[in-house]
């Protein structure tokens, strides 16, 4: 299965394999034949780019601040996806570049035509980090082709609501005008200022201007200064005069995005999660307990949507697991986190295939995106649109006025309602994820060292110990923040936290500020 899987992928994608195949009739047996195999190497080689364009160093440099390229997906009806040009040009490994390949594409019965535009994230297998993915696809077949295209923007940040806003400008103009604009929206994109975090910059895109903030760190809220939810990316622009491609408005965003946000296309959370509103509050604690859940949803726009909401509400608490806004089955990692056992904590996995209700059965934790109230219906691939758990109870209280308004605005609100609601409901979640650390913070404070003890210290200056029993001390003494169900859910949901690996990773920075903090002190002490 492994051999048949490895030849579709060097058929679907047309490139040359860097280590040879042993040819059938050669059975000779040697000691370079009984050696291992050296890795492949990452070649740019068998992927086409854009040809007779070529990046200076310099202007290389700083487009890969931002982004590493776009590359240019064809789907044939009868070879499938193949990864038909990036640019800049950059090397890949077959393997990744079937990942883009079929990440890029919806795998999904009930699209047909229209365009979308998703995210999804793949492993980086050298340096091990994240790679995320925008991709916008259009359902009209590509000229004098029998199949479809779509349009990636491949990056190492995680700025959702940032590249699903320049896709929905760039994905048009390409179907219209073709490789020509993926060299002007390269070239716009290495003039743009340095990311560097916590700013507020304009970004000039295809004759667009984007007022753009950008998170201190992943870990960052940012629900904005306004009590207004952030503009949709179809609205609120301003035309100007000067535009290379007269088909299209110039605009210019009046309020700012904010980079780090889920998308801001359509449709609204409140549809997504229709048939789940009333669980919302147990799907958090999944969350923050780090608990894996699987996501079942109509798209990949879906399933990538919902991931990426979730990601955002569980801020301020930092980020211990995995995530994987779309998923399909010929992703490098698939046997590594699809498999029988359990599924690694924090682990969320969107997905659109029902092949994975049967192979994922063992899962504590589904959630099938969609509703039945609508009209037509929003129904997934895989179970009935729903939440369902196997072992969790829930531990806080549910804001009963909050679940009645998004009940009411999913059955029938208008799309202003709709954007309030969706803004309300991120904003009451950013509260309760801060709100759990407040005990933690409290209990925190007393174990950094006094100014005396600074003062007075020749070895490197640290936070005291964790004592968990002093914690839940503290906990009963002082009480929560969060409107548990009976101080019994209280201590238990906290002893379950205190688990998480989330826990783990939090004490671990708040270790490395404070001691930075205190080190800092002391110098200034010494001067």
């Amino acid at each position: 299965m492994a051999a048949s899987c490895h030849q579709r992928a060097r058929k679907y994608l047309q490139i040359k394999p860097l280590i040879p195949a042993l040819g059938i009739a050669d059975v000779s047996v040697s000691r370079t034949r009984t050696l291992p195999l050296r890795s492949p190497k990452r070649s740019p080689t068998g992927v086409p780019t854009i040809q007779g364009v070529t990046f200076d160093v310099e202007n290389l440099e700083r487009l890969r601040r931002w982004v590493l390229g776009l590359a240019i997906v064809n789907f044939d009806l009868e070879q499938g996806p193949s990864l038909s040009c990036i640019f800049p040009l950059f090397p890949l490994y077959p393997f990744e570049a079937e990942n883009i390949a079929f990440s890029a594409f919806p795998d999904s019965t009930i699209f047909k035509e229209g365009s979308e535009i998703h995210s999804f994230r793949i492993r980086e297998q050298v340096m091990k980090t994240n790679q995320d993915g925008s991709s916008s696809f259009d359902g009209r077949r590509a000229p004098s082709s029998d199949g479809f295209r779509c349009i990636v923007v491949l990056t190492q940040h995680p700025y959702p609501a940032l590249f699903c806003a320049l896709l929905n400008k760039l994905g048009p103009l390409y179907h219209n005008h073709g490789d020509p604009i993926l060299e002007v929206a390269s070239h716009n994109i290495a003039k743009w200022p340095s990311p560097t975090p916590g700013t507020t910059i304009e970004l000039g895109f295809l004759g667009s201007v984007l007022h753009v903030e950008l998170p201190g760190d992943v870990d960052e809220q940012q629900l904005g200064t306004s009590e207004q939810p952030q503009p949709r990316i179809d609205q609120d622009w301003h035309v100007r005069p000067k535009c290379k491609f007269p088909s299209h408005f110039s605009v210019i965003i009046r309020t700012q995005l904010l980079a780090g946000s889920p998308p801001l296309a359509a449709p609204s959370v409140i549809h997504i999660f229709e048939a789940s509103l009333s669980h919302l509050w147990s799907i958090w604690e999944c969350l923050v307990l780090c608990e894996p859940i699987l996501i079942f949803g109509q798209s990949p726009a879906w399933t990538s949507k919902a991931i990426w909401w979730m990601r955002d509400v569980f801020r301020p608490i930092p980020w211990a697991g995995d995530f994987r806004p779309y998923f399909t089955i010929h992703d490098r990692e698939h046997t590594a986190l699809v498999n029988d056992r359990r599924p690694k904590a924090g682990l969320l996995l969107g997905v659109t295939n029902p092949f994975y209700e049967k192979v994922c059965s063992h899962w504590p934790h589904v959630l099938t995106l969609g509703g039945n109230r609508q009209r037509p219906p929003t129904r997934s691939a895989g179970p009935e649109p729903g939440w369902k758990t196997k072992t969790h109870n829930r531990y806080t209280s549910k804001d009963r006025q909050l679940l009645q308004q998004l009940e009411a605005v999913a059955g029938g609100g208008s799309a202003k309602a709709l954007e309030e609601a969706s803004f309300g409901l991120r904003r009451h979640f950013y509260s309760r994820s801060a709100a759990l650390l407040v005990p933690l913070n409290r209990y925190l404070n007393t174990l950094i060292p006094r100014p005396s003890e600074v003062s007075r210290a020749t070895t490197d200056l640290r936070l005291k110990p964790f004592n968990n029993a002093n914690f839940f001390t503290s906990l009963k003494a002082h009480g929560a923040a969060l409107p548990f169900k009976s101080s019994r859910k209280q201590r238990e949901f906290y002893e379950r936290w205190l688990r998480a690996p989330a826990f783990g990773l939090w004490l671990a920075r708040q270790e490395d500020v404070v001691g930075r903090t205190l080190e800092n002190a002391r110098s200034m002490e010494a001067r």
